[in-house]
């Protein structure tokens, strides 16, 4: 067993501050002892994230399905800012094109309009709003890390900044929404040439979409965190008892084989760190641990390492309790 700092500043060194943050990606899991300890490490990985440069996100199997990968990308969704991820990638692109927009001000959060940008290289706006498209054009739209419908949202977004009309307001508010997996009517996408909703069996690719984004928009990487102790949880309390949600033997399963697939698809995940965090009935409970489903089991339960000495470079953690 490993303890808690130990093993976030050995995370911290070899993975967050150079691996993930030169295009690799990665998914462990981590299994604290108690309920006190996972939360602990939760914050100390927050932490370093942030110091990072990273941008950390959180799903709790308690309050998302965790089984559906189209429910995690939509918690993961609400809590990104799409509007600062577009400035701080509108700002780079305006730079690229020829009109820098200057250090002052935060990119995340400052407008950095089509006007504006004209007043201040004092040049014609038509003129800079097509020099600016076509730089976005080329930067996204020819981006093949991502989807074509995230890169078609992301332009979109970028257009939306500018604030030349482009893309309206709505246009804008709409595709947050369809992010979210909040929007009824597909119809009101079709200007901005979406099609198609996001379900579970595009969701994993736009998940990888967004981690690429995030990091060529001014964060390091993304972490992502799956809180998955809930998965333990073989009987729902009595009805007075129970808070969140349960999961079904199948929903168990489901829950496992989308875990299976985010381990074998690290190939096409750049700049992201999976942390799976589950309880310690992960190890040892025979019809809900791990064991239950041999494809996750072969991934990250058998390896070969000495006995005597712990391998943080190891696919499992297990902490010691604080």
């Amino acid at each position: 067993m490993i303890s808690t700092p130990t093993y976030v500043d050995f995370f911290d060194t070899e993975y967050l501050s150079t691996y993930i943050a030169n295009g690799g990606a990665a998914v462990k899991f981590v299994v604290p002892a108690n309920d006190a300890d996972a939360e602990s490490f939760c914050d100390a990985l927050d932490a370093v994230s942030a110091a990072r440069g990273y941008l950390s996100v959180r799903v709790d199997a308690v309050t998302t399905r965790i089984h559906l990968i189209d429910q995690v990308f939509f918690d993961i969704a609400h809590q990104v800012d799409w509007r600062a991820l577009s400035r701080r990638a509108l700002r780079e692109a305006v730079a690229a094109a020829g009109y820098p927009a200057g250090d002052d001000g935060d990119p995340s959060v400052d407008p950095l309009t089509a006007e504006q940008l004209a007043a201040r290289h004092a040049v014609d706006s038509t003129e800079l709003v097509r020099d600016v498209n076509r730089e976005l054009q080329h930067r996204i739209m020819r981006d093949y890390s991502m989807t074509l419908e995230f890169r078609i949202a992301m332009l979109r977004l970028c257009q939306a900044e500018l604030a030349t009309g482009q893309v309206t307001d709505a246009e804008r508010d709409t595709i947050v929404t369809w992010l979210g997996g909040e929007l009824r009517q597909m119809s009101l996408l079709r200007s901005a040439m979406i099609f198609r909703r996001i379900g579970r069996h595009n969701a994993r690719a736009l998940l990888f979409s967004l981690a690429h984004w995030v990091g060529i928009s001014g964060y390091t990487g993304l972490v992502i965190e799956l809180d998955v102790r809930r998965l333990g949880f073989a009987r729902r309390p009595l009805p007075e008892e129970r808070s969140g949600l349960y999961y079904t033997k199948a929903a168990l399963l489901d829950a496992y084989e989308m875990l299976r697939q985010l381990v074998d698809n690290t190939d096409e995940m750049s700049r992201c760190a999976v942390i799976v965090i589950a309880a310690p009935e992960f190890l040892t409970d025979a019809g809900r641990g791990v064991s239950a489903y041999q494809a996750l089991t072969l991934r990250v339960h058998h390896e070969v390492h000495d006995r005597r000495l712990d391998n943080p470079f190891a696919s499992l953690i297990r902490l010691e309790q604080s």
